[in-house]
């Protein structure tokens, strides 16, 4: 089985935030590959991943990085495939606004696509809605995840209604 989504981070520091986009992928079905890569560290391996992802049936990217939080943008110049960057609040970050920043002030032609902070979760979603524009059984897959959201939405609105500990609430 080829991996359709490619999840990569920094280092397995941050696995733990870029758990999340493996939960999605998983659930829905979607194979994928998951591996550390350093754009400092390991440079060479950087570049000869994202120019040979397309060749071995990657479609999709998700990055994940801290810090300076280089590795989506350095992705991102060396493959045509679409790059989805997790900024990670990590023990060297400024709160992780410097990942964010790195990610989301990208130069004109060199995009990342960019979630919130350790929002790896979102990445994964996104990385199977662009697979669903050509697959319409990950297309259902999307769709009965968004109705999830919605029923469990519903749900908590009739929860909120049973709480009658409030005097002026009105319903």
């Amino acid at each position: 089985m080829q991996p359709a989504v490619s999840i990569i981070m920094g280092s397995t520091s941050d696995l733990k935030v870029m758990e999340g986009a493996a939960k999605i992928l998983e659930d829905f079905g979607i194979p994928f590959e998951m591996n550390a890569l350093s754009a400092h560290r390991t440079p060479q391996q950087v570049m000869d991943f994202a120019r040979g992802a397309r060749e071995r049936g990657v479609r999709v990217i998700i990055a994940g990085a801290g810090g300076a939080a280089h590795l989506p943008g350095v992705v991102a110049a060396m493959t045509p495939l679409p790059v989805i960057g997790v900024p990670i609040r990590a023990s060297i970050s400024m709160d992780g606004w410097d990942s964010m920043l790195s990610m989301i002030q990208m130069p004109p032609g060199i995009p990342v696509a960019t979630v919130g902070m350790d929002n790896a979760q979102n990445a994964g979603i996104l990385a199977a809605q662009i697979l669903a524009v050509g697959s319409d059984e990950v297309m259902q897959c999307v769709i009965d995840y968004k109705k999830s959201l919605e029923k469990k939405i519903e749900k908590a609105n009739r929860e909120l209604a049973e709480i009658k500990i409030w005097k002026f609430k009105t319903n």
